[in-house]
């Protein structure tokens, strides 16, 4: 169940307008948060990611399944059936079960998925699956939305990445 604070966050960006990802990312946040004080686990961080995702829907946000080839069948399901336990209104409680078996597995999964290190790899690599039309327009946005100081620390920290990858 996620966090009181993390749903009313959601909701807040859902009032000012903003994307359902960017809703849903409220849930992933936490989620990390979760793994990062070992509140339980994760295999890899595309795994925390899917419970956050998968945690919004639940809580009502309108996130739309994957499209067709780019996720599994079987994820798109899920997703779909995550969709419609958020919009129904009389929701059936848990299987306690189930429940604990998954917070158990959860547990015995390590913390390093959600490293900033393994968090920035997995950051790049999703960026460079996307076309440089898609990036030259997210890097526009960026100069834009940042303002002058964000812009200052984006270029200092672009220098040293350059700076470490030689």
């Amino acid at each position: 169940m996620p966090e009181q604070e993390t749903i009313e966050r959601a909701h807040e960006d859902a009032r000012e307008g903003k994307s359902p990802s960017t809703q849903a990312g409220e849930f992933v946040r936490e989620e990390m948060e979760h793994v990062r004080e070992g509140k339980h686990g994760a295999r890899s961080p595309q795994q925390a990611i899917a419970i956050g995702l998968s945690k919004a829907r639940r809580a009502g946000v309108k996130l739309p399944p994957p499209r067709k080839g780019k996720a599994s069948e079987k994820t798109r399901e899920q997703a779909e059936r995550d969709l419609r336990k958020g919009s129904d209104a009389g929701a059936r409680k848990p299987s306690r079960r189930r429940s604990r078996a998954t917070s158990a597995a959860l547990k015995r999964e390590g913390h390093k998925a959600a490293s900033h290190l393994v968090l920035s790899r997995h950051a790049e690599s999703s960026a460079r699956r996307r076309g440089s039309a898609d990036r030259q327009r997210a890097a526009e946005k960026a100069v834009r939305t940042k303002g002058r100081e964000g812009r200052k620390r984006a270029a200092r920290k672009a220098a040293s990445t350059r700076r470490a990858r030689q």
